[in-house]
């Protein structure tokens, strides 16, 4: 096998020190409005709010819409990704917020659909990623 002779790049410093490289946010909202659950554009709306809002730079999206209900959801963020699955019939949303990097506040993102689905309550439970002592 041939000898490599390319240098590693230099890790920044801020990632070198941090706990881990990204933070994940896995969200159930319960008790919410039915009829934004159900509505594609505003599930839309409330989750490029929710990224803008978390300081998050949204760079691809793609939403569906089920029959007879139901709205599946994801944005594609340069800091990672933001996606939902709605259940109308059970007022019930699933939401995955991963984020990486200091820049980026999921709590902010959590905050911002559970409000704006009128959810009764949410259960966030958050996962440090990739940590650097590990990888």
């Amino acid at each position: 096998m041939p000898e490599s002779h390319s240098t590693p790049h230099p890790l920044p410093e801020s990632t070198a020190t941090r706990p881990a490289l990204g933070r994940q946010l896995l969200v159930d909202l319960y008790g919410c409005n039915q009829d934004h659950l159900n509505n594609v554009t505003f599930v839309r709306q409330q989750l490029l709010e929710a990224a803008e809002l978390a300081g998050a730079t949204v760079i691809d999206e793609t939403f569906h819409s089920f029959s007879p209900c139901g709205v599946t959801g994801t944005l594609t963020l340069k800091e990672s990704h933001l996606s939902i699955h709605t259940w109308p019939e059970h007022r019930y949303a699933a939401v995955d917020i991963f984020t990486c990097g200091d820049a980026v506040d999921p709590w902010r993102a959590y905050e911002s659909l559970k409000t704006a689905f009128a959810a009764e309550r949410g259960s966030p439970m958050e996962i440090p990623r990739g940590r650097p002592d590990v990888v």
